[in-house]
């Protein structure tokens, strides 16, 4: 028989679309609710009064009355190699990539050194409560080999890969567009739907690429269905401007990976600040995603990136967050939201705490396309999961004593919370994390 792990607490999860919907009514919240895992997938999960007696009398229940129990979050768009530089400081991104990235990612050839950050970034994924990301790794092929080694030991369900770079790039850190082929293909052989390994073709940005390279690159999604592809798009006005000099004959930076064949389903558009109307238009038609970065995009001063413009529904892009280590300065999306409200509230528009959280589970997870798996507490889905606790900080517990609804409390958390408000982190019904 297979062992069933029981945890009981309140807990949310959503029912439907908050930007569709009232964003509370989309919420099913059980104030004292059981989760049944049994071989990392949920086998039941509703009011503990109507399931309780489904437990396995040699099942231990794991019990968190005064926490908060949800998926766990997944971040679109991150940089495992420049965790040591996070926080560096005083550019905008062009320098930036050169005095601090490029010399960080050349470490990345020593496969030690990779499998020693690769392990750490991991678990301080797991302990800000992240469960799924959408991983760059640098363009030396060992940094791949090492990122899905540990995340293949810890069971996690993680998007990754080698970065393509043939010019505009120190020489150590340069390929070519073959070789670049050639070992992202050996990479994908090797790693792509291996057990909860999933690989993007990752493009670093439009210019370190020559054409050749994305074309290739573009060739590398078509061979697979159900690939990922990531880059970066319109994240400042000097490297837009440097896509129309590199690339004079596209009709914009977007257009640049749409004629590599760059565009589709599963395509994950990192910053996407400056797009205009025909950009998010042509990602609307082609179903890629936009990875939401706005602490990264402050840090950088790169500017604020329009999130109900992209979300009209008129012509709705599918949009996730992204903490961008190492620009951003903070592996934890409930920072990460916090930045989001404030660049929200800048443009005249008003990001509620459900929709937040949404955008950091259930929807970075259909943004990702895996809503099938992730993102959400049900029978069938992954076990992943996080547990909050509202009031872990002794502001949080200050406020959580003034609130007057679960919106509220969800406010509080998205504004005050960090890497403390996660008691505890579950990848596969297994406890991997425990603050305590």
């Amino acid at each position: 028989m297979s062992q069933t792990t029981a945890i009981r607490g309140p807990f949310l999860t959503f029912r439907a679309d908050p930007f569709e919907t009232d964003p509370m009514e989309a919420i099913l919240h059980e104030s004292d609710g059981l989760i049944l895992i049994r071989e990392g997938r949920i086998v039941t999960a509703g009011s503990w009064d109507d399931l309780h007696h489904q437990v396995p009398s040699s099942t231990a229940v794991t019990h968190y009355p005064d926490k908060l129990i949800s998926a766990g979050m997944v971040d679109t768009h991150v940089h495992y190699p420049q965790l040591p530089i996070i926080a560096s400081y005083g550019e905008q991104l062009l320098e930036w990539l050169e005095q601090y990235v490029f010399p960080a990612e050349a470490r990345f050839g020593d496969l030690t050194y990779a499998r020693a950050v690769a392990r750490t970034f991991l678990k301080e994924l797991l302990r800000v409560g992240t469960t799924t990301a959408a991983v760059y790794c640098t363009v030396h092929p060992q940094s791949v080999e090492a990122f899905f080694e540990e995340s293949e030991r810890l069971n996690t369900c993680m998007i990754a890969g080698k970065v393509l770079m043939d010019r505009n790039a120190p020489d150590n850190l340069r390929d070519t567009a073959q070789s670049g082929y050639d070992q992202s293909a050996a990479l994908i052989e090797r790693w792509h739907g291996r057990g909860r390994q999933l690989y993007a073709v990752t493009p670093r940005f439009a210019p370190t690429s020559t054409p050749e390279q994305l074309d290739l690159a573009g060739a590398l999604l078509a061979s697979h269905d159900d690939l990922f592809m990531q880059t970066h798009l319109l994240e400042n006005h000097s490297e837009n401007a440097w896509v129309r000099e590199l690339f004079p004959d596209r009709a914009s930076y977007l257009d640049v990976y749409d004629k590599a064949g760059l565009l589709r389903p599963r395509s994950i558009l990192a910053h996407a600040v400056h797009a205009q109307e025909a950009d998010f238009q042509r990602c609307h038609d082609t179903g890629c995603t936009i990875a939401h970065c706005p602490g990264s995009n402050q840090f950088l001063g790169s500017g604020s990136f329009p999130l109900f413009r992209a979300l009209d529904p008129k012509r709705r892009v599918r949009t996730g967050i992204g903490s961008d280590i190492g620009a951003g300065p903070a592996l934890s999306l409930l920072q990460v939201l916090s930045d989001a409200y404030k660049v929200a509230q800048g443009l005249g528009t008003k990001l509620h705490p459900a929709q937040g959280l949404w955008l950091a589970t259930a929807g970075g997870a259909q943004a990702l396309g895996l809503q099938d798996r992730i993102g959400t507490i049900a029978p069938g889905f992954h076990a992943d999961l996080c547990v909050f606790d509202p009031a872990a900080t002794p502001l949080g517990k200050i406020r959580n004593q003034t609130a007057e609804s679960l919106s509220d409390v969800l406010f509080a958390l998205t504004m005050l919370g960090d890497d403390r408000s996660i008691a505890a982190t579950y990848v596969a019904g297994q406890r991997l994390h425990t603050r305590d």
